[in-house]
């Protein structure tokens, strides 16, 4: 058990380390289903490489700005945090968007794509996180 939490410690105290986890993580999972179909398909696999290494980039922000919530504690890192675990969702939805036959996703009542209603509180939240005045005590 202490050798997990070590090791755990030893790759969240390291940016480049946990850059390299995430992208090892990703990469497994999605070489089956999503890049190896469309590896010989040169109009496809760059479309798709851009959408897993944007994924890659999110879930990693998303991870350092968890680290950095919890660390301070502060609000606008939780606005943060909440934007960028969006970005990830969003990301994931473009490269199945990308990969599968299916349309997208859109909201009937108001005719919009949830994607972009995803994106639109991910700015916001930034927006917030951004400009939010924390209060001296």
């Amino acid at each position: 058990m202490q050798t997990v939490r070590a090791s755990l410690c030893n790759i969240t105290s390291s940016k480049p380390k946990m850059l390299a986890v995430v992208t090892a993580a990703v990469l497994a999972v999605m070489a089956v289903p999503v890049i190896l179909p469309h590896i010989t398909d040169t109009s496809m696999i760059y479309h798709l490489l851009l959408h897993v290494i944007s994924l890659i980039i999110a879930i990693f922000l998303g991870l350092v700005s968890i680290l950095a919530y919890l660390r301070n504690g502060r609000s606008r890192l939780l606005f943060m945090m909440f934007g960028f675990l969006l970005l990830s969702i969003i990301e994931a939805m473009y490269l199945f968007d990308v990969t599968s036959k299916i349309e997208d996703i859109v909201i009937p009542i108001v005719d919009i794509e949830l994607s972009h209603v995803i994106f639109l509180v991910m700015l916001t939240l930034f927006g917030i996180g951004i400009f939010r005045v924390t209060k001296q005590e």
